[in-house]
């Protein structure tokens, strides 16, 4: 039986797609974006998060260790990544859930048991599931299975995607899809590249694919102020989401900094610790030049603005 691994069911989501949906959190992804607030779904293999603050000094996670990766220092436990072989022992044994292992394996028949149980929300809101991430392209067969059995229920779909997948994968499960949310980071190849690690040329032609194809297309937007929050990269953006043959509007989705205390959790560095949230103005101003090229434009949940 297909097993995929997911990082977190999110109930009643309100932000990903239309109406009340539940968020399906797949793990693994193929970009590292500086400002990325999962980063605990970057990684496809199930991982142990450590939360500080949660932490009472008991010195459990360090007697039950049998690998000699949690050792104490003098302001508490501290763990070696590089010995750590992430079995959970040190999870299960905290007291406090300061450590939690991050990811599990479940099967398309355990998604969907927590799936049904919404299914009068979806009906009510005309909401549905959405599969985000991470990237769940990265583990195609669970998605195709996964959007398979949606389907068979009647449920509306929608995949939130980087785009940094073979063609093939976006091919396979297409036609299952109600709504693909493509995110689209940056035009300039040198700068998509500096800031997640890869190229934009595939994400580039995928999205021209499938907007040719005529599927229904939200573009999201991060806003990142250094990274992409200048004139020139939004009317580059604009051109090119203006240049597509079919794309239903724009979500721009200011950059915040909520999932900072997570990297520390997982020892990774955070590589903007200066950057703070765009003002409300820049976000007004960006979403009124990208609205000049005639696109539907919505910022952080307010109202669509359209322009002629």
């Amino acid at each position: 039986m297909i097993k995929g691994t997911v990082f977190d069911i999110r109930k009643y989501s309100i932000h990903d797609g239309p109406g009340i949906r539940t968020t399906v959190f797949f793990k693994g992804c193929p970009l590292s974006c500086w400002w990325c607030h999962n980063p605990e779904g970057q990684a496809r293999a199930i991982e142990v998060i450590f939360r500080e603050n949660r932490c009472i000094r008991c010195g459990a996670c360090v007697e039950v260790c049998e690998h000699a990766a949690i050792s104490w220092s003098g302001v508490g436990p501290i763990t070696d990544r590089t010995k750590c072989l992430r079995c959970g022992v040190c999870a299960a044994a905290c007291y406090t859930g300061a450590r939690e292992c991050v990811g599990r394996e479940l099967t398309v028949p355990q998604v969907m048991a927590e799936i049904e149980r919404d299914l009068v929300f979806y009906d009510e809101s005309g909401g549905g599931v959405t599969m985000s991430g991470g990237e769940p392209l990265l583990q195609p067969d669970f998605a195709f299975v996964l959007l398979e059995a949606c389907k068979g229920k009647g449920i509306h779909t929608a995949i939130d995607t980087c785009g940094f997948v073979a063609w093939e994968a976006l091919d396979r499960i297409r036609e299952l899809v109600d709504l693909f949310m493509y995110d689209l980071k940056l035009m300039d190849e040198a700068r998509h590249r500096k800031f997640t690690g890869a190229s934009n040329e595939l994400i580039v032609s995928n999205l021209q694919e499938l907007s040719r194809r005529g599927h229904s297309i939200v573009l999201r937007v991060p806003v990142v102020p250094g990274v992409n929050d200048d004139d020139e990269s939004t009317r580059q953006i604009g051109a090119f989401a203006a240049s597509l043959p079919h794309v239903d509007g724009i979500d721009l989705l200011p950059y915040h900094h909520m999932g900072v205390n997570k990297y520390g959790g997982l020892d990774r560095a955070y590589r903007l610790p200066d950057t703070r949230p765009p003002s409300h103005n820049r976000m007004v101003e960006i979403a009124h030049t990208l609205g000049t090229f005639g696109l539907t434009v919505r910022t952080g949940g307010q109202a669509s603005l359209s322009y002629p």
